[in-house]
């Protein structure tokens, strides 16, 4: 009888050893520092010009990304699917663009994150042209812009 007890409770182990434990893609965004506010001019309000950017876990594992482009833009959420680093400054990232929406597309995208600063090198929808290709916009041929980490 221990012996079957013994087994179940070892059994059960790893699953209670995870409890409370962050995803692997919460580690990573932990690791990289991209948890919390980032913008050109954390000063400024959003802007086109001033883009914010916010990393947040809502719960255990759900990381969640917003793009707030000023008052007269619609806000770009992406809910984050997988994180994984490419090198010490880089990380892929699968996305969903606007989750739950009509519009919503899965996005492959590249940042490099260092310095206390992030940049996206690379974007592009599942089955879509590249919108962002050696962190130039593709479209309108300008660089991504270099956003600060806000205090």
């Amino acid at each position: 009888m221990r012996t079957i007890i013994a087994l179940m409770l070892l059994a059960a182990w790893p699953i209670t050893a995870r409890a409370g434990q962050p995803t692997a893609t919460e580690a990573v965004f932990r690791q990289f520092g991209l948890l919390g506010d980032w913008a050109i001019d954390c000063k400024r309000p959003a802007a086109a010009d001033n883009p914010h950017v916010s990393d947040t876990v809502l719960s255990p594992g759900v990381v969640t990304e917003r793009h707030d482009l000023g008052a007269d833009n619609v806000v770009n959420r992406y809910s984050v699917l997988s994180a994984e680093p490419l090198s010490q400054t880089q990380v892929a990232l699968q996305v969903l663009f606007q989750p739950g929406g009509p519009n919503e597309q899965r996005q492959r995208l590249i940042l490099v994150v260092r310095d206390g600063t992030r940049r996206t090198v690379f974007n592009q929808a599942v089955d879509g042209p590249v919108e962002v290709k050696d962190g130039v916009s593709v479209k309108y041929g300008l660089p991504t812009p270099l956003l600060r980490k806000c205090e």
